[in-house]
């Protein structure tokens, strides 16, 4: 099934010249020849002779005329070798995103002049309801899981209490998020900020899912503060399990700035610490103040963990019926919404528009290099195509 980022992958052989020989003969007749295409690629050809006229003489077409010597009647059969064209589909892999959001006082009880719900939690809050309804984010599922979600410290800080998220994993685009955070403000807020416990519920969630739901998932945290009100609250103490998990679950963070108050302290700069470990490389740091343009900012930032979380590798499908896979007669091209076919070169140094096998030696993968990973990233619209060659269209250095 395609999806917006599950690119349906054609194998189409290219060309329909023949790859092998035609190994018909005569003893001096006028035929008659067959010829049907399998699936394996064979023609077979057979001739069956009559007395006839002299010379020799070609077979011609499907029912192609033989012209030869006079003689004794004979059969003789060939076989042409033909590359069939063959199609089918493989999917990258379908990515789902588990968000923790921060839900805590801070965000919006006005406690503070910096706790302002207009300035913080509704700009965000309405960006984030944006994005899970945005048809651009189809072929994405998320699940959202709030935090805190008890004022009792016991239960705050208990990992067992994130692991069944508020939205379960839902194909996206849907609406189902936006009532669940337009309530947020209707409840009491809480206080405290257990990220350690809300990512270590996460990760319980989606090694959950990945076995059901194979893909590649990611954690969003979504967070106003620092870690607090737990025993193990410190940024160190994330960052080391963001760390422990990141080659299988990369940590996506969002960080939102206090509003530019004299007296507002700085909570969100040291959250880069997390993503660092995550692997993803930076915290996205959002201001607030001006609640357009924090919800501008916020969606930018939530835009490109779209594009950033998509998978730029494949498996490489199986080959044609009857053909064996030959690493050096492979072609990849991308088209957008339907349109003419862009190639991809082959260079494992991935100068350019490029692609790589994951090894070379036995390949299992078909890995974009950057610029052609960003070009994909670009268009929800983008179609990937791997295409088996009858004649090597590279070398690849031994």
């Amino acid at each position: 099934m395609r999806s917006a980022f599950a690119f349906m992958v054609p194998l189409t052989a290219l060309g329909g010249a023949a790859c092998g020989t035609d190994a018909s003969s005569s003893d001096g007749t006028t035929g008659q020849t067959s010829a049907v295409s399998t699936s394996t690629g064979l023609v077979n050809t057979t001739t069956t002779g009559h007395a006839g006229l002299g010379g020799s003489g070609p077979v011609l077409g499907t029912s192609g005329l033989g012209i030869g010597g006079s003689g004794p009647s004979g059969t003789v059969t060939g076989t042409v070798e033909t590359c069939a064209t063959e199609t089918s589909t493989t999917d990258l892999e379908p990515v789902y995103l588990a968000f923790g959001f921060d839900r805590s006082g801070s965000m919006g009880k006005g406690d503070e002049d910096w706790h302002d719900q207009s300035l913080k939690w509704d700009p965000v809050a309405a960006a984030t309801s944006a994005f899970f309804a945005d048809p651009a984010s189809a072929g994405l599922s998320a699940a959202l899981t709030f935090f805190p979600n008890s004022s009792e410290e016991d239960e705050r800080c208990d990992p067992e209490r994130y692991t069944e998220p508020a939205i379960p994993m839902t194909a996206l685009p849907n609406g189902d998020f936006e009532p669940a955070l337009d309530a947020v403000p209707e409840e009491d807020w809480i206080g405290g900020t257990p990220t350690l416990a809300v990512m270590s519920g996460l990760v319980t969630y989606i090694e959950e899912q990945r076995i059901s739901r194979p893909g590649r998932y990611a954690i969003v945290l979504v967070t106003d503060g620092y870690p607090q009100d737990c025993d193990d609250a410190s940024v160190d103490d994330v960052a080391e399990l963001a760390a422990s998990v990141a080659d299988a679950i990369p940590t996506y963070v969002i960080g939102v700035a206090n509003p530019p108050f004299d007296d507002a302290p700085d909570t969100v700069t040291n959250l880069a610490a997390i993503a660092e470990a995550g692997g993803t490389e930076r915290a996205f740091l959002i201001d607030t103040g001006n609640p357009t343009q924090t919800s501008q900012d916020f969606r930018a930032a939530i835009d490109q963990i779209r594009g950033s979380a998509i998978s730029c590798d494949v498996a490489i499908p199986e080959p044609p019926a009857g053909r064996e896979f030959d690493k050096e007669a492979v072609a990849v091209t991308y088209s957008v919404d339907n349109g003419s076919p862009n190639a991809l070169a082959y260079d494992p140094e991935c100068d350019g528009l490029a692609w790589h096998y994951d090894d070379t030696e036995t390949p299992s993968r078909i890995v974009l290099c950057t610029d052609a990973c960003q070009t994909v990233q670009a268009d929800a619209a983008t179609t990937l195509a791997v295409n088996f060659a009858c004649e090597p269209q590279f070398e690849i250095p031994k």
